[in-house]
């Protein structure tokens, strides 16, 4: 849990529809697996991708059945996976680290033991629809998972999740849902010297959807969170139907009903990154001024 007393912006705006980067921790350093095998496990996973260079520090493949559209023509996404770099857990700090909240108690460890990181990232994707997208991030997380068997963690930085291997291994979710496991977070702040709470979630931004935001009193803020996780499934799997002035079911004794309506609103994050979000007002438990 954060405690702010203001409103904490990054440096520089979210960037939507940036690139999808999944950073995995080791203990030791690891080899870049060679071209034959990883073509062949991203094949198995992706779809048809063609190797386009496979050097000591850095591979790049073409995933052929993923095309970008652009004006002036179109390419396929590009997948990129980087050597092993030094990693230090220590240059996270108190405010991103209090949001991992699914590997709290191995969190430590994993971020004191892992020394060694390998990057993956996807470029052009921004140009995909955004289930298309978020299907393939995942197809590429598993392949991945499967190339680097050592791997001690995964680190989302998008959304600020981490996960061991084990997690990531045992996920029984797939497409859009697994994207919402993986690629978004929904974090949660109490506001210093009053009993308002801030739920929002992080990572929607990068399939150029937006992030979710409730300012609240008197709820669970496990009910919240779960609200948070399923309207962000919702948006995804209906490419985000939902305008200012909207309602959508809220949460009666902790589930999801009809019966009451929460409206939505357009409006600027409470809490950094600066970015626009779906600002869900919660009725009798709203906090804060709404404009």
């Amino acid at each position: 849990m954060n405690e702010v007393t203001e409103k904490r912006y990054a440096e520089k705006p979210y960037q939507l529809g940036g690139s999808f980067l999944i950073q995995m921790l080791f203990q030791a350093p690891v080899s870049l697996p060679e071209q034959a095998e990883m073509t062949a496990v991203l094949s198995r996973h992706i779809g048809a991708v063609e190797c386009v260079s496979h050097e000591e520090n850095m591979a790049g493949f073409a995933a052929l059945d993923h095309m970008a559209q652009f004006q002036d023509g179109s390419a396929p996404v590009q997948l990129l996976v980087t050597g092993f770099n030094d990693f230090r857990g220590e240059n996270f700090d108190t405010f991103l680290k209090s949001q991992m909240w699914d590997c709290l108690e191995d969190r430590e460890r994993i971020l004191r033991e892992c020394r060694y990181q390998v990057t993956a990232i996807d470029m052009l994707a921004g140009a995909l629809p955004a289930r298309e997208r978020a299907n393939l991030d995942m197809d590429f997380l598993e392949a991945l998972a499967e190339l680097y068997p050592t791997c001690t963690a995964f680190y989302f930085q998008n959304c600020g999740k981490l996960f061991s291997a084990q997690q990531v291994h045992s996920n029984p979710l797939s497409g859009p849902d697994c994207f919402i496991r993986f690629g978004v977070n929904a974090r949660y702040f109490t506001i210093q010297d009053t009993g308002e709470q801030v739920v929002d979630t992080l990572g929607m931004g990068t399939l150029y959807l937006p992030d979710l935001q409730y300012h609240f009193q008197g709820m669970d803020p496990n009910w919240v969170v779960n609200h948070a996780y399923n309207l962000a499934s919702y948006l995804l799997q209906q490419d985000n139907p939902i305008r200012s002035g909207e309602t959508v079911d809220g949460v009666v004794n902790g589930r999801i009903s009809t019966r009451l309506q929460w409206k939505c609103q357009y409006e600027e994050a409470l809490i950094q990154p600066a970015r626009e979000v779906l600002d869900v007002h919660m009725g009798e438990y709203a906090a804060g001024a709404r404009i």
